[in-house]
């Protein structure tokens, strides 16, 4: 027959008269906090190791950003160029383009003047074998055609001098506002992708490293597992025949 083998130690007594057993456990006072991703990725970076103290926000891994940093780059484009745009008709009209709309004005009344001088000058030639009814209407139609490129440019001055119109400016300004809200939208996209703790604590696990996929939502296994150790908590199961003594 085998001899049962003799313990090391003699198993450890309750000095108390009366007691109850349970087994249990000791964890972290804000029990172990699964750290997971906002978003799904390739992990770029872990800042932290088991063991290390960390505060709320402190970042724990960041995920790799490229893509969005590209996106970034093209939408602050976009709104440095409706910022532009936006400056360019509050500032109008530029100095420069107004002596050139003068002179335009100037140039349509001399040739009004200078045509209305020749139409008189035909309407007084009393011989009318001197000038056939034909020519005499060209002149007139001449000088209603230099009359109404003389009003369009006295239109075009005084649109000029006017600036930019309102509601143009208006639909700048919320071109502005998009291009500014998709570039924080952007940047709200790249913050998400650094996870931060959450609360003070400990890093009790770290199940993640450079290079793999980090997935999204609930797992099996927590990519970071924190917990405060400042104050621990004793978790116990009692049996039910013993409840009533506790």
């Amino acid at each position: 027959p085998v001899l049962p083998a003799q313990p090391v130690s003699d198993p450890p007594r309750s000095p108390f008269a009366k007691k109850i057993s349970g087994s249990g456990i000791v964890e972290a006072s804000t029990r172990n906090i699964s750290i997971g991703s906002h978003v799904p990725g390739i992990v770029a970076r872990v800042f932290v190791t088991v063991g290390k103290r960390v505060k709320p926000g402190d970042p724990l891994f960041v995920l790799d950003d490229r893509k969005q940093q590209a996106e970034l780059a093209v939408k602050e484009a976009a709104l440095k160029e409706t910022k532009a745009r936006l400056t360019r008709l509050k500032e109008a009209p530029r100095a420069e383009e107004l002596p050139p709309a003068l002179a335009r004005v100037k140039e349509a009344e001399a040739l009004v003047e200078d045509l209305r001088q020749q139409l008189r000058i035909a309407e007084n030639i009393k011989d009318p074998r001197a000038i056939s009814i034909e020519d005499l209407n060209k002149r007139r139609y001449a000088v209603e055609a230099a009359e109404s490129r003389l009003v369009r440019a006295k239109a075009d001055l005084k649109l000029l001098e006017a600036g930019a119109w309102k509601p143009d400016i208006e639909v700048a300004m919320a071109d502005v506002a998009r291009a500014k809200a998709e570039v924080d939208g952007t940047r709200v996209e790249m913050d998400r992708l650094t996870v931060c703790a959450p609360v003070e604590g400990d890093i009790l696990q770290v199940n993640i490293r450079p290079g793999e996929y980090a997935l999204s939502g609930q797992s099996s296994q927590p990519l970071i597992l924190l917990g405060n150790l400042d104050k621990l908590h004793v978790r116990v199961d009692i049996d039910e025949n013993d409840a009533w003594r506790f």
